[in-house]
């Protein structure tokens, strides 16, 4: 049953009776939607944390506490996915064994230990992580579901952040751009 989803017999996911206002079949569709970026979140989460772990070299200390508090961030959007499909009569499948099997974000290159090699896979991390979550937005509004829009904002906003922190050890800008 690995990185399958909670399912009714048609396939669907398996929604809990609510007095939740949206129709059921959005709610079904929402959580579906939430569940997969929850296992992004999870592995984003997870990445931010062995960045955290495994950098060493020039601007360590910095760089060591940036990556902790990005995992500490993406641990709050993994609380607040999980939370709104349960809120919407689902399950949150946020464990680390469902996050590896369905996660789109790519595995974390554990061979490098410097300090530019962390930044680039973190930078490329979040930048996807960001582009999911831009069309779970565009996504959710379609459904008519302005909440879950908006929490996908919020998290939008705190994810263009933390890329923002993180490429910026690697970018600069050039002479003629200042």
């Amino acid at each position: 049953m690995s990185g399958v989803s909670i399912k009714d017999v048609s396939g669907d996911p398996v929604v809990y009776p609510t007095r939740n206002g949206l129709p059921e079949k959005v709610r079904g569709r929402v959580i579906g939607l939430l569940n997969a970026r929850l296992a992004d979140a999870v592995d984003l989460q997870s990445q931010a944390k062995a960045a955290h772990w495994n950098v060493r070299g020039e601007g360590f200390y910095a760089l060591h506490k940036l990556f902790d508090e990005v995992s500490e961030d993406a641990a709050g959007y993994v609380d607040l996915i999980a939370e709104r499909a349960v809120q919407f009569g689902g399950v949150a499948e946020g464990t680390a064994r469902i996050a590896a099997s369905r996660s789109q974000l790519p595995p974390y290159p554990m061979e490098g230990t410097g300090w530019r090699h962390h930044v680039e896979a973190l930078s490329a991390a979040l930048a996807i992580f960001g582009e999911l979550v831009r069309a779970a937005i565009d996504e959710t509004a379609r459904l008519g579901d302005a909440g879950t829009a908006d929490l996908f904002t919020e998290i939008s906003r705190g994810t263009d952040k933390w890329l923002w922190f993180v490429e910026s050890h690697v970018s600069e800008v050039p002479l003629g751009k200042r």
